[in-house]
C-alpha cells in the first residue's frame, strides 16, 4: 500500500463523476478534485421540465458532493496520459495519480440533415433547455412545435410540451423502439390523450429544417414553427482528441474494470465508457452504478486492493408523459424488455419517484461513501479482461 495520498481528478459532475468523487472521499488514502463547467449539478433527467419553465432542473453541489471534494470550475481541453496532467480550459493544469473520465453525454443535431444544425433545437445540455425555454416563451400556444426522435426524451419532451398547451408533433421512424408492444402502446394512448400527433416510419426522417417547417424523406412537409431534436446523443471527444482510444461514438474503451485499455492510472464512468466495446445504455440508472465502480476501481489499485469486474442490473425503464402520466418499462436485468408495465398516473408516480431517489441516492453516498449498493447484474459476455490485474502500471 502507498504510504502517500492518491490525487484524484474527476472529469465531469453530472450523475456518474458526482458518485465517483464521493465514493472514493471515503478513503483516507485519496484526495478527490472534481472538474465540471458549471457551478451547479444539472439533472439532465428534468430538462424536459425545464423547457416549460416546470423547473429549473439544477441543484447545489453542496448537497450533493462530500464537503471534502474539491470542486474546480472549469472544463478540460486535453488529458496529457503520458504526464498525468490535465490542462484545463482556463490554461491551468491538474496533476493526477488517477483520473476518472466521466464526462457525459450530450444532445446531437446531425450536420447531414441541411438546417437542422442551423434551425433545431437540441435539448441534451442545460443551456439548449435554456435557449428552447426562451424561444417558446415569446412563441404563440397556436405555433405547431415539431419534436424529432420517438425515444424516451422524445417522448417526454413532446408531452410537456403538450401539457402545456403546444401544438406539437412527434416525428420518428419509431416511437418507443426499446419498449415492449404493451409498453408502446401504453406510451402512444397517452401521448394521442394530450393531443400530441404521431408521424412514424420510414418515410418520417427528417429531411431538412428550416425557421417555420421540416420536409421529411417522403417528401411530406410539416410546419413547425420551434423543432426540438432529440434523435441521438453524442460524447464529448476529449478521450479521442487526447489519444486515447474509443469506440467509434468517442466512449472511452475500457476493460470490465472500467479501466483505460490504454493506460491503467485512467477509469472510466457513465455514458462516456464504453467496457469491452459494450456500452450500458445512456441513463443515470447505469451512471450512478459505474460511477461507484470506478470509484471503487481506483481505491483498489491505489491500495494494491482487488479490483472487481463491472455489474450493472437494468431493471426499468421509467417515462413521463406530462405531469400526470408516465409508463414505467419492466425490463431484464441484461436490459431487455418484459411485456409487463406500468401505465398512468401510477407509472407518473414511480417516475417522480425515480427522480427524486436518484438525488437522495447521491447525497447518502455524499455523506456516508461507500453506502450506495446496487444488486448484482447478468454475466456480461465477450468481455476484455483487464490488463492490469496487478496495481498501477
Amino acid at each position: 500500500m502507498s504510504t502517500t495520498k492518491c490525487r484524484a481528478v474527476v472529469i465531469g459532475g453530472g450523475y456518474a463523476g458526482v458518485m465517483a468523487a464521493n465514493r472514493m472521499q471515503g478513503s483516507a488514502e485519496v484526495d478527490v478534485t472534481l472538474v465540471n463547467p458549471r457551478p451547479v449539478f444539472v439533472e439532465r433527467i428534468r430538462l424536459h421540465q425545464l423547457a416549460i419553465d416546470d423547473d429549473d432542473a439544477i441543484e447545489d453541489y453542496g448537497s450533493l458532493l462530500n464537503p471534502d471534494v474539491e470542486l474546480v470550475v472549469d472544463s478540460a481541453e486535453r488529458i496529457v496520459a503520458s504526464q498525468r496532467r490535465v490542462v484545463l480550459a482556463s490554461g491551468a493544469t491538474l496533476e493526477y495519480d488517477y483520473l476518472v473520465y466521466a464526462v457525459g453525454s450530450t444532445g446531437h443535431v446531425p450536420s447531414a440533415v441541411w438546417g437542422a444544425a442551423e434551425h433545431a433545437y437540441p435539448i441534451g445540455e442545460l443551456e439548449q433547455a435554456q435557449r428552447l425555454r426562451s424561444r417558446l416563451a415569446v412563441l404563440p400556444l397556436s405555433s405547431p412545435v415539431t419534436v424529432v426522435g420517438g425515444g424516451l426524451t422524445g417522448i417526454e419532451t413532446a408531452s410537456e410540451l403538450a401539457e402545456a398547451g403546444r401544438r406539437v408533433t412527434l416525428v420518428s421512424d419509431a416511437i418507443a423502439p426499446t419498449l415492449s408492444t404493451p409498453g408502446r402502446r401504453s406510451v402512444t394512448r397517452q401521448l394521442a390523450a394530450r393531443g400530441v400527433t404521431l408521424v412514424e416510419g420510414s418515410g418520417a426522417a427528417v429531411a431538412a429544417v428550416t425557421g417555420d417547417r421540416l420536409q421529411l424523406a417522403d417528401g411530406r412537409v410539416l410546419p413547425s414553427e420551434v423543432t426540438v431534436w432529440t434523435a441521438g446523443f453524442s460524447v464529448p471527444q476529449l478521450a479521442a482528441s487526447s489519444g486515447l482510444s474509443t469506440d467509434s461514438c468517442g466512449r472511452l474503451l475500457t476493460d470490465e474494470t472500467l479501466t483505460s485499455v490504454d493506460d491503467a492510472r485512467i477509469i472510466a464512468a457513465g455514458d462516456a465508457a464504453a467496457p469491452s466495446d459494450m456500452p450500458f445504455r445512456m441513463s443515470c440508472q447505469s451512471g450512478l452504478p459505474l460511477g461507484a465502480h470506478a470509484g471503487d476501481t481506483v481505491v483498489a489499485r491505489w491500495g494494491s486492493g482487488r479490483v472487481t469486474e463491472v455489474s450493472v442490473p437494468m431493471y426499468a425503464q421509467c417515462i413521463s408523459v406530462g405531469r400526470t402520466g408516465g409508463t414505467v418499462q419492466v425490463q431484464r436485468s441484461d436490459d431487455t424488455p418484459r411485456r409487463l408495465y406500468v401505465g398512468g398516473r401510477a407509472g407518473a408516480l414511480i417516475k417522480e419517484r425515480v427522480c427524486r431517489q436518484t438525488l437522495q441516492w447521491m447525497r447518502g453516498e455524499a455523506r456516508k461513501p461507500g453506502s450506495y449498493r446496487m444488486p448484482k447484474g447478468p454475466e456480461r459476455a465477450g468481455t476484455i479482461a483487464s490488463p492490469h490485474v496487478s496495481g498501477a502500471s
